[in-house]
């Protein structure tokens, strides 16, 4: 079964807490796919992982780049999985594809939208009744992520 992880934002933006947890899958050898709500989204997220931090990027690419199954992270609007990875990020609260072909999923999700919130909240009853095995982190008011679940 796939390990999914929900990561409850609640004192930082999705912008702020992402580029942490990427770098550490990148660390770790996996390939990624970060799956965003929308085309605007992804344009968004694909400039800010080029300039979150003055003195590195993380290195990625979009599904609507030459060559995507070469990138490490790719960026998609879609369920597709064109760099073959192994580990998937739904942000946005995007639809998530079928998950079985991955390892890990990370779903993150803003603790003040609500949509977001009951998406969250539906994958995680839905998933949990599949058998997948599921933990639950939220901010702390330090912005840390602290296991609850």
């Amino acid at each position: 079964m796939t390990e999914v992880l929900f990561y409850h934002l609640t004192e930082s933006r999705l912008e702020d807490a992402l580029p942490s947890l990427l770098e550490k899958s990148v660390e770790r050898g996996w390939r990624v796919v970060l799956q965003t709500a929308s085309e605007e989204r992804l344009q968004l997220l694909d400039q800010h992982l080029w300039t979150f931090r003055d003195d590195s990027f993380l290195a990625h690419g979009t599904d609507q780049v030459a060559m995507p199954e070469h990138q490490p992270i790719l960026i998609t609007a879609t369920g597709e999985n064109p760099n073959l990875a192994t580990v998937r990020f739904i942000v946005d609260g995007a639809t998530p594809p079928d998950l079985s072909e991955y390892e890990r999923v990370v779903f993150m999700f803003d603790g003040y939208d609500a949509d977001q919130l009951e998406g969250a909240r539906g994958h995680w009853k839905r998933l949990k009744s599949e058998g997948h095995q599921l933990t639950y982190w939220q901010q702390s008011p330090e912005g840390r992520w602290v296991k609850k679940a």
